[in-house]
């Protein structure tokens, strides 16, 4: 059985990026950074974006091993020209550079809501923008966008995080109707909250918004409504991103793959 636009020459149970360029934003950590080594042991030639300068420099020394390379590209996604420009010839595109903050809406500052739509929605759009031209020139692309439960569902407190995830959404779904007959895949991977520090940043800021002790954040109100009561590991999502750009997943696109421990069974 031959499956439909899969990788040239790979096995259908194995992800052979070998000869794919991937760009991977927020690669420094977390993630991110579990993206951009799983990509890399697959044998792409990963492009790195962050602001973190000395975060790429560890990630490619850290990957200097594997069957790829990482290439450190340190870059502000607020430059939305550069990060068009910086997607241009990709295969491979994930975006998942982020930011968090928690405020009531009536408190929230709206040059951080402006900030926080131009990094985790318009950016997006940029480098999808970016990156189409390649892949449409050559029949094949895999757009991965790193949503969120919060694509899915709604927290008080988080209203720029929350309208950035629902747009992108949104957004990928697009992007896989209009990529389909370019042999051009998009999807969301929408996890729960992640072992980050972003996620271990949200506890203070959680704390004083919901005015409990910071050891009570995480079990009442960062885990309240998953069924699996853990953080999820960022190599657990990055070994969802490499599902979606492997050949049996050529036929799964403009959906959502859901990793929130049982939150949206509810």
């Amino acid at each position: 059985m031959t499956v439909p636009n899969a990788l040239p020459g790979t096995h259908a149970n194995l992800l052979d990026l070998s000869g794919r360029t991937a760009l991977v934003t927020g690669a420094a950590g977390g993630i991110g950074r579990a993206c951009t080594l799983r990509l890399a042991a697959a044998g792409a030639k990963v492009r790195a974006v962050d602001m973190d300068a000395p975060g790429l420099a560890a990630l490619a020394e850290q990957a200097q091993d594997l069957a790829g390379t990482v290439e450190p590209h340190v870059l502000d996604l607020t430059d939305l020209d550069a990060a068009e420009h910086a997607a241009a010839g990709t295969d491979v595109l994930v975006n998942n550079a982020g930011l968090q903050l928690v405020r009531p809406i009536e408190e929230f500052p709206p040059d951080v809501f402006h900030t926080v739509l131009t990094v985790m929605l318009e950016a997006p759009f940029r480098l999808i923008r970016g990156a189409l031209p390649h892949m449409y020139g050559q029949g094949w692309g895999r757009i991965v966008n790193v949503s969120s439960v919060h694509g899915l569902r709604a927290s008080a407190f988080k209203s720029a995080y929350v309208a950035a995830k629902h747009g992108l959404e949104g957004l990928s779904k697009t992007a896989a109707l209009e990529g389909a007959p370019h042999g051009v895949t998009s999807n969301c991977v929408n996890p729960a909250y992640v072992r980050t520090p972003l996620v271990e940043r949200q506890l203070a800021d959680q704390a004083q918004a919901h005015g409990i002790p910071e050891e009570r954040v995480l079990t009442e109100v960062l885990l309240q409504d998953s069924a699996v009561k853990r953080l999820i590991e960022p190599e657990e999502v990055a070994e969802a991103v490499a599902y979606l750009c492997g050949p049996h997943a050529s036929f799964v696109t403009g959906t959502s793959l859901v990793l929130d421990g049982g939150w949206t069974a509810h």
